[in-house]
Order: structure tokens, then C-alpha cells, then sequence
């Protein structure tokens, strides 16, 4: 027989606990179906991995960090013992190991979710599957010979576990920036095929930048503060959380030993080849760079305090090959990204944006009512996706929730 239950949610990270405590304190019946264990997501990332955003920007709703060090920087296991913690301090009703393969229309203007366990009717249903769904692959990836081992970020756990030889990695984010400085820190060879990413200091003036964002209105910007819906897909700015946080860039990895490289362009007679614009984008990331300096100094002079000391970046040398032998590449590794997997599973076309992004306002669809999102992408506020704003936009989806 089909289980109906009031509203379901899929997905049990920080986005789909911090609306479950909420529906909890409201008294709304609801479910929390979880693929397979609480904060699945957060354990699937490289072994060395940890937070980019302080300690303290963990504020989920009636969870948030109480450790002795909010300014650092917590690995993947300690954010997985949260979230099992915050989870069981208000009896979250978690059902772990159970995939949904597909939600279709049910009668009456219900739901029909298609599980391994069976099938589930709901009335709402809220999908915080999380940002990160399938990973992106730029379409000249296609013209990469298989004598080259291709990975996707995700399925990277740490240097040893690649066959021996030289490194290219595709996409110049913050992960792709992490893994490269960990790769040449063990020793391997490294490229790194960049783009146009924002980078930040670690601190200035030895207080962490995020603190100093902060207190702008950067974490607020919402989607139609951005030149284009596009620009949500732009990579989150360059730094680490790494051995106590420090900066991480283009600059940082030259020094390094690590191989800068334009943007990944194709691949052709047993070479991989790149665009003559590694200038542009260190121009790039620099501008942001003088953006954020602007923003902190506006939000100290509306306070009346001074503005921190912020040095211009020292001179960049471009000086990149414009196409590397495919022969001296054991492993490459994309970590261009990643993009929405809704359409696989879910059948509201409606719902969904050309891009497959979901169509909605404060969490809720505006084209198929009963169905809800968190922890998208500019969801509400830049801040949607991170620890920092689960708690805001949990707080206005269940009042919404509640007032079905």
C-alpha cells in the first residue's frame, strides 16, 4: 500500500535538516528521505577536505557551532558529526538508505515520489538535494583520447590514489585550486587549466575576509542583483581552510611549482591545448578582488570606522605553453563544476529554468504549487547554499509550509 505522509523532503544535508527542525518546532508532519547517510554529500568529498567559510558561519537553526574554535576551519568528518548530532537533537525523522528515482503528479493535486522503499504520497514535497547533483564536463572533454585517465572531482580521495605520473586539472575554483596545491605538495606534476574566479585573501589585517564580507552586503545579493542568471555559476572566490586557512590563488600556486595554463579549449594529434587568456583571467579575479575591497571600505565608512590596509596584488608574469603532450598526463581531473540534475528524476518540466534551475520565489515553485526547494543556488540570497543562510530560508519555507 502507498504511504502518504503531509510533506517530504529530500535530501538530509544542512539545507534539508535546518527546514526539518523548523517543520518539527511548527508541528507539521513531514519525513526526511536521505539516499543514503545524513550529510551523504559532505562524505563523498576528498579525503583532506574541509570547510572554506569559518567555524562560526555554521548557524543552522538551533545547531549552531559550539566548538573552541570558531575561527577555523572544520574537516568533513567533524561537519558529518554535526549534522548526525544536530539531527538527533531534535529526533529529526531521518530515513536513511532511501533513494527517490522519481516524483510525478498524483491526484488531486498531490505527489507520487517513487522510492527504493516504495511509493510515497505527499502534499508538499521539498527538494534539498543540494547544489552540487552532477558534475560539469566542458564539451572538449569529448575529444580527450581514453590513454588518459578522466576523473571528476568528486571521485578524487587523495594523491596516492591516482596512477603515478603528472596531474592536469580542469577548472579553477576552489577545488580545483585545493587539489592542485595538494598534488604538487605530494610531489606530482601539476597543470592547472584556469578560468575566471574570483580570489580572496585569507585574512586582512589577521581577521578572516569572510568575517569583514560579512559585514557588507555581499552575503545578501540575490539573483536579480547579478548581471544575469548565468552569473550565479561563477566559481566561489579562491582561498583555503587548509592547515588553519590560508591564501590560495594563482599567485600562491605559481610560487608553488604549479603549472598555470589558459582555459581548456580541446585536444588534438595527442595534445590537450589552452587559450592564450591566462592574463585576462588573473585580470579577472583581481577586479573581484578590488570589488571586495571596495565593498568592505563603503560598509566601514557607513559605520564610521576605518577601512583595513588592503595592498594591491603584486604583478603577475603569464607565461603559459599554449598545448601540453597528452603523453606526459597520466590523470586528468575536471572540477569545472557542477550543474542541476533535477530533469532526471523530477517530471514538472515546468519547474525548471533552461539552465535546470528551479523556478521559484523564497523556496517555492511559481509554476507547480506543492513544490518546494532548499539549499539552491541563490535560492533566496547569495548565502542560500551555505551554512550561513540554511537557517533564513528554512524559517521562511516553513512558514510557508505551514500556512498550506
Amino acid at each position: 500500500m502507498k504511504e502518504s505522509i503531509d510533506t517530504v523532503i529530500v535530501g538530509a544535508g544542512q539545507a534539508g535538516l535546518s527546514l526539518s527542525h523548523e517543520l518539527m518546532a511548527a508541528g507539521r508532519e513531514h519525513v526526511v528521505l536521505e539516499r543514503g547517510l545524513i550529510g551523504e554529500t559532505w562524505r563523498g568529498r576528498w579525503d583532506s577536505f574541509c570547510l572554506v567559510i569559518p567555524n562560526w558561519t555554521v548557524q543552522l537553526p538551533g545547531g549552531r557551532y559550539g566548538g573552541d574554535d570558531p575561527d577555523g576551519f572544520m574537516p568533513k568528518n567533524d561537519i558529518v558529526r554535526h549534522l548526525v548530532a544536530y539531527a538527533e537533537s531534535f529526533r529529526a525523522p531521518v530515513r536513511e538508505g532511501v533513494t527517490v528515482t522519481g516524483l510525478e503528479p498524483g491526484d488531486n493535486q498531490t505527489f507520487i515520489l517513487r522510492t527504493s522503499s516504495g511509493e510515497i504520497g505527499a502534499k508538499n514535497v521539498v527538494l534539498a538535494s543540494g547544489g552540487y547533483q552532477k558534475p560539469y564536463r566542458p564539451a572538449a572533454a569529448a575529444q580527450l583520447s581514453a590513454s588518459v585517465d578522466l576523473i571528476d572531482a568528486e571521485d578524487y580521495a587523495n594523491p596516492s590514489a591516482l596512477p603515478p605520473g603528472n596531474v592536469l586539472v580542469v577548472g579553477s575554483g576552489q577545488t580545483g585550486c585545493q587539489l592542485a596545491e595538494e598534488l604538487s605538495a605530494a610531489g606530482r606534476g601539476v597543470s592547472l587549466a584556469c578560468g575566471r574566479a574570483p580570489w580572496i585573501p585569507r585574512r586582512i589585517e589577521g581577521r578572516d575576509t569572510i568575517a569583514w564580507l560579512n559585514e557588507t552586503p555581499w552575503f545578501e545579493i540575490t539573483l536579480s542583483d547579478l548581471p544575469s542568471p548565468a552569473a550565479r555559476l561563477l566559481a566561489n572566490p579562491q582561498m583555503s581552510g587548509r592547515h588553519g586557512g590560508h591564501d590560495l590563488n594563482y599567485r600562491t600556486l605559481q610560487t608553488q611549482g604549479v603549472r598555470l595554463l589558459g582555459r581548456f579549449i580541446g585536444a588534438a594529434d595527442g595534445r590537450a591545448h589552452f587559450g592564450g587568456d591566462l592574463a585576462q583571467s588573473v585580470a579577472f579575479g583581481d577586479a573581484r578582488y578590488a570589488d571586495v575591497c571596495e565593498l568592505i571600505r563603503k560598509a566601514c565608512a557607513t559605520r564610521s570606522v576605518g577601512a583595513p590596509e588592503m595592498p594591491p596584488p603584486p604583478p603577475f608574469v603569464a607565461d603559459s605553453p599554449e598545448s601540453v603532450a597528452l603523453s606526459d598526463v597520466s590523470t586528468i581531473i575536471f572540477t569545472s563544476g557542477f550543474r542541476p540534475d533535477y530533469a532526471s528524476w523530477v517530471r514538472f518540466p515546468q519547474a525548471f529554468d533552461e539552465g535546470g534551475f528551479p523556478v521559484q520565489r523564497d523556496g517555492s515553485s511559481t509554476t507547480v504549487p506543492g513544490l518546494h526547494f532548499m539549499g539552491v543556488h541563490f535560492q533566496r540570497k547569495r548565502k542560500s547554499a551555505t551554512f550561513l543562510g540554511a537557517a533564513e530560508d528554512a524559517t521562511v519555507l516553513a512558514e510557508t509550509l505551514s500556512a498550506r
